[in-house]
C-alpha cells in the first residue's frame, strides 16, 4: 500500500471496467445473474473478503481467522510496499497485537531500542546545533501499571511482514498473479495484483469483480461474499465504488515523501543525537526527518511542496539529495534514495461507514484520514478491526443478527471524529516551532494561495515558481546563523520562546495515553449511560496535550488492566492481565465478580441465559489479594458451569489498590465484557428487581437480539 492511494475512478456495477462512468452503484439488490462460476448455485459464497492487504486489512484476517470465519484478501499491488509509512504502534493496537499469539512480543524484539527513539530534536542541520529536543517517554509508559505492554517504533512493511508470517502459520496462501480456480473460493487466500472493479449486491450475496493483468491481459474473475471490507487506503476503491463521501478538511498541506538509505548518517546520529523524529530548520532547506531505524540507516524525509509551481518531476533522485546534504550539514558517501512518493494531508471521516444493507463495510484509512501527527491513522484502523471483526464472527456464526452492525459504525466514526480533531490540534502544535522562529507556515501557505488567485493566470509558470522560490527564500533567511544567535536580540527572543513551547508541552506530541487507552463508546452494542436528564454522557474535548489515563470501568471503556495470578491445581505461578481473559479464538463475553453469595448467583442466571441464546460466557471469580478460598468454592457455587476461572489480586508496590477500587465499584458490583474487551454492562453493587429479566435485556440491548 502507498503512501498516497491511488483514487480509483468510479464504474457501474454492471459493465466491465472499460465502460468507466462517473456515478457509483446504486446499493439496491438485484436478481441473481448468473455468475460464470458456479458459487451461487451450490450455495458456496465467501463469508468476508477484505479489500486491502495493508496492516487493518492484515489484521482484520488474523482476527477473524482465529474466531473461525472464513476469509480471503484482494490487494491491487502486485508486491507488499518497502516504504516504511507508519512507524508508531500506540498501548492499545499492542494490546490488540498481544492477542495474536506472540505478536506484540515479537515487534518489541524487532524494534529499535527505545533509547534511539524515544525524543524529538529540532536542529539547525543535524550535524548542527540543537534548538531543543522532548523526551516523549515517561516512567510511567514502562512500568505496566496501566497497561501489560508498552508503546513501539515498528515501521509498517515490517508490521507486514510479521503479519504475513502469522497469516501463513494459519494456512492462508499468497498468489502473486493468475486467475481463481473457478470451482473453489479464495478462502485463506491473499491475491496480489487483483484490483477490485465492481460490486454487485444480489438478495444473497454481494459479488466482487476483480481484475488482474496475466500475459499482458486483462482478465476478470468474480468473488461472491457475504461481506464486503473495503481496507484499502485513503483512496479506497471500495468507498468510492459505493459512493461514500468523505467530510472534513481536505488538501491541509502537501508534501513529498523520500526514503533513503544511509548507514554513515544512522551511526553518527545514533552516537551524537539519538532521536525519533528531526525537525530541521536552515536558511537551504527545511524538512522533518523520521528515523525509522538508526541501526539500518533508514529515513524518510518528509518536506512540504507548492504545486503548480513546484512540480514533483522536480524531485528526482539528486535533486533530493542536494536537499537532503543541506539538511544533514555534510555531504554522505553511502546515501542511496530509495522512492520518492507525493502525498496530500487530509482531516476527513467518511460521512457512513456502511452501504448495502450493512454489507459493505469501511476501516481503516478508507473510513478516516488524519494528519500523520500522533500516528493515529494505522492505529485506529486496527481498533477498527478489532471492533468489527468479533461482530462479523457473532453474525455469521448465528449469535447475534444482523443488527448489530450498525453499532461499528455507532462506535468507531465518533473515535475518528475525535482522533481527526486531536490530529488537527497536533499538526497545529507542530507548527508552533517554526512560527516562533519568524517562519509561520500558514504564511507560506497563505502566499502561495495569493500567487495562485492572482498573477497564477497570467505570469509563465516559470515565473511563477522564480517569484515563490524568491519569496520563500526571504522566508527561510530568518534562520541564518546570523539572526538565530543568541547575541542577536531578535533572535534570542525567538530562540527563548521556543522554550518555552517545550516546557510547556505546546510543541508537537508523540503519546495521548488518555485518549490512546481511555476512549470509550458512547452508545453501540452496550447498556448505554446516560446523564440525569437522560441524554447520552458526551467525551471531553481534546486538548492536543498529553493526558495520562485514568483507569475506568465505564460502560463502553476497555477493561482496566491489573495482573493477576490464576489458581490452578497444575501451576499456581501463572500471573496475566484482566486482558488476557478476554478469548481471541471465540466470541466469548467474560463476566468478572466477586467471590459473594450474591454475585455467584448472578453469575449462574447471566450463563443460563446466554446458553438459551447460544451465547458464550467465561466466569471470573476475582479473589483479593491475601483471601483465597480456592477453587472448591466457585466450583460448588457455579454448578454445573463449568466455564469460569478463579484468579487472585497481583497488587503493584507503586498502587496496592484493589480491583474494584481501580474500578471505581463496590465488590458487589459485577462487570460483563465484550470479546473486544470493551465493557458492555456493569452494575455497581447489586442487579434490582428480577436478574432474570435484567439479563435478557442486557443481551438483547448488546447483540439486539
Amino acid at each position: 500500500m502507498g503512501v498516497l492511494g491511488v483514487t480509483s475512478r468510479r464504474f457501474n456495477t454492471f459493465f466491465h471496467i472499460k465502460h468507466r462512468i462517473s456515478r457509483p452503484i446504486s446499493c439496491d439488490y438485484v436478481q441473481n445473474r448468473g455468475l460464470s462460476s458456479n458459487y451461487s448455485k451450490d450455495g458456496t459464497i465467501l463469508p468476508v473478503l477484505i479489500v486491502g492487504a495493508g496492516p487493518v486489512g492484515l489484521v482484520l484476517s488474523v482476527l477473524l481467522t482465529k474466531l473461525g470465519i472464513k476469509c480471503a484478501v484482494v490487494e491491487r499491488s502486485m508486491a507488499f510496499s518497502k516504504h516504511p509509512q507508519a512507524h508508531f504502534i500506540n498501548n492499545r493496537s499492542m494490546e490488540v497485537f498481544r492477542k495474536l499469539d506472540g505478536l506484540a512480543e515479537e515487534i518489541q524484539r524487532s524494534q529499535p531500542p527505545v533509547e534511539l527513539w524515544r525524543k524529538f530534536i529540532y536542529c539547525t542541520s543535524l550535524t548542527g546545533s540543537v534548538i531543543g529536543s522532548v523526551d516523549h517517554m515517561q516512567t510511567q509508559d514502562f512500568d505496566q501499571i496501566v497497561s501489560p505492554v508498552s508503546v513501539a517504533h515498528f515501521s509498517q512493511y515490517k508490521l507486514n511482514a510479521l503479519l504475513i508470517k502469522q497469516l501463513e502459520a494459519i494456512d492462508f496462501t499468497i498468489h502473486g498473479h493468475g486467475g481463481l480456480n473457478h470451482r473453489h473460493l479464495p478462502e485463506r487466500e491473499i491475491l496480489m495484483g487483483h484490483n477490485c472493479i465492481s460490486v454487485e449486491p444480489t438478495d444473497n450475496f454481494i459479488n466482487v469483480t476483480t481484475s488482474f493483468v496475466k500475459e499482458g491481459k486483462h482478465i476478470e474473475n468474480q468473488i461472491p461474499c457475504r461481506f464486503l471490507v473495503g481496507a484499502d487506503g485513503a483512496g479506497s476503491t471500495v468507498r468510492n465504488l459505493v459512493g461514500i463521501e468523505m467530510r472534513g478538511e481536505k488538501d491541509i498541506q502537501k508534501l513529498v515523501s523520500v526514503h533513503f538509505l544511509s548507514t554513515e548518517l544512522g551511526q553518527y546520529l545514533m552516537y551524537e543525537k539519538p532521536g525519533m523524529l528531526f525537525f530541521i530548520f536552515n536558511p537551504g532547506a527545511i524538512g522533518v526527518l523520521v528515523a525509522h531505524d538508526l541501526k539500518q540507516g533508514e529515513f524518510i524525509l518528509q518536506m512540504p511542496f507548492y504545486p503548480p509551481q513546484q512540480k514533483f518531476e522536480d524531485f528526482t533522485s539528486e535533486t533530493c539529495k542536494r536537499l537532503i546534504f543541506k539538511l544533514v550539514g555534510r555531504e554522505l558517501a553511502d546515501i542511496n534514495v530509495v522512492d520518492i512518493k507525493p502525498w496530500v494531508m487530509h482531516a476527513e471521516v467518511a460521512e457512513k461507514y456502511l452501504a448495502c444493507e450493512n454489507r459493505i463495510i469501511l476501516a481503516g484509512d478508507a473510513a478516516h484520514r488524519f494528519p500523520p501527527a500522533g500516528g493515529f491513522g494505522m492505529n485506529t484502523g486496527i481498533q477498527d478491526a478489532h471492533n468489527l471483526a468479533w461482530k462479523l464472527a457473532a453474525i455469521i456464526k448465528g449469535i447475534a443478527p444482523m443488527s448489530i452492525l450498525p453499532t461499528y459504525e455507532m462506535e468507531r466514526r465518533p473515535i475518528a471524529l475525535f482522533n481527526t480533531d486531536l490530529s488537527i490540534q497536533n499538526f497545529q502544535a507542530a507548527m508552533a516551532v517554526p512560527a516562533a522562529l519568524g517562519l509561520d507556515p500558514a504564511t507560506a501557505n497563505s502566499v502561495h494561495q495569493v500567487i495562485n488567485k492572482t498573477v497564477g493566470s497570467i505570469l509563465p509558470s516559470s515565473i511563477q515558481k522564480t517569484l515563490l522560490d524568491g519569496i520563500f527564500s526571504l522566508g527561510h533567511a530568518q534562520l541564518s546563523d546570523f539572526v538565530l544567535n543568541e547575541n542577536n536580540p531578535l533572535g534570542s527572543s525567538r530562540l527563548a520562546k521556543v522554550r518555552r513551547i517545550f516546557e510547556e508541552g505546546k510543541s508537537l506530541q508523540l503519546q495521548f495515553p488518555a485518549e490512546d487507552l481511555g476512549f470509550r463508546y458512547r452508545e453501540g452494542a452496550l447498556v448505554p449511560e446516560v446523564d440525569s436528564e437522560g441524554a447520552p454522557i458526551k467525551p471531553e474535548p481534546p486538548t492536543g496535550r498529553r493526558r495520562e489515563y485514568i483507569p475506568s470501568a465505564d460502560l463502553g471503556s476497555r477493561l482496566p488492566h491489573m495482573n493477576v495470578r490464576v489458581l490452578s491445581k497444575v501451576n499456581k505461578e501463572v500471573i496475566i492481565s484482566t486482558l488476557d481473559l478476554i478469548s481471541g479464538d471465540k466470541v466469548e463475553f467474560l463476566l468478572i465478580i466477586a467471590p459473594i453469595d450474591s454475585s455467584y448467583r448472578l453469575a449462574n442466571v447471566v450463563l443460563k441465559v446466554a446458553n438459551e441464546h447460544n451465547i458464550l460466557v467465561k466466569v471470573c471469580v476475582m479473589w483479593p489479594n491475601g483471601l483465597v478460598n480456592g477453587d472448591a468454592r466457585t466450583k460448588t457455587s457455579l454448578a454445573p458451569w463449568e466455564n469460569y476461572v478463579d484468579v487472585v489480586e497481583v497488587r503493584q508496590p507503586s498502587n496496592s489498590s484493589s480491583w474494584w477500587d481501580i474500578c471505581k465499584m463496590t465488590h458487589r458490583g459485577a462487570i460483563l465484557v465484550r470479546p473486544d474487551d470493551h465493557i458492555a454492562w456493569r452494575v455497581k453493587s447489586a442487579v434490582v428487581g428480577d436478574i432474570r429479566v435484567e439479563m435478557k435485556k442486557v443481551f438483547s440491548a448488546i447483540l439486539g437480539l
